[in-house]
């Protein structure tokens, strides 16, 4: 019988631990900057300067703004890819999609959302070409793709909302500015806020 040789990890040089660990600081930044500010407001110089380095060495690891942003992207994908995978395999697929957009909501309220403008043709081309987002979002929405799909199937979900509409409307729950308006206002915990928007998303506005 023949055995498979162990996988002997690659140990990095300390000066490619210290790249990883630049740029992995550098994507924090953009990330909470995104979060707090928006793509638009955002600046490289900002970015630089939270991170302790020079602008040129920050173009050394990413060449424009553009690419911090899509590298921001990619981590949050990451992030959503790892929930995805711990979520129970026999769940129903209501409560699954109800979870997605429940950690959404969660990752937003914490700051940890990067917020990016819907119409800009520069930043969305540089998302198109990048292999490890577009990967990301097309496993993420095969994934809840289905469960939509199987939910609608079981009557769980309205059968006669197209799928897509159903799942723009739970991307739409990462970027929702009810959450920011709930969260001005002072009134309710974080916690609070998630069930109220819940409720509006899968109860509706009718009374019961």
């Amino acid at each position: 019988m023949k055995t498979l040789s162990p996988t002997i990890p690659v140990k990095l040089s300390f000066k490619a631990q210290m790249l990883q660990a630049r740029e992995a600081a550098i994507v924090q930044a953009v990330n909470r900057l995104l979060a707090e500010k928006g793509f638009d407001a955002m600046t490289v110089d900002e970015v630089a300067a939270e991170v302790g380095i020079a602008k040129a060495s920050l173009y050394k690891h990413f060449p424009s703004k553009e690419d911090l942003a899509c590298a921001a992207m990619v981590r949050v994908m990451r992030r959503a890819q790892d929930f995805l995978q711990s979520l129970p395999v026999d769940a129903a697929p209501l409560d699954n999609i109800k979870a997605v957009a429940r950690w959404t909501m969660e990752v937003q309220l914490a700051g940890e959302m990067p917020s990016l403008p819907s119409q800009n043709s520069s930043l969305r081309a540089t998302l198109m070409k990048s292999r490890d987002y577009m990967d990301g979002l097309i496993e993420i929405s095969d994934a809840l793709g289905g469960w939509i799909e199987a939910a609608q199937a079981q009557g769980a979900l309205n059968p006669g909302l197209p799928a897509i509409a159903v799942l723009y409307t739970l991307y739409a729950r990462a970027c929702d500015p009810v959450l920011e308006f709930l969260k001005t206002g002072g009134q309710h915990t974080d916690a609070q806020i998630v069930e109220l928007v819940m409720t509006t998303c899968f109860e509706g506005l009718n009374s019961r």
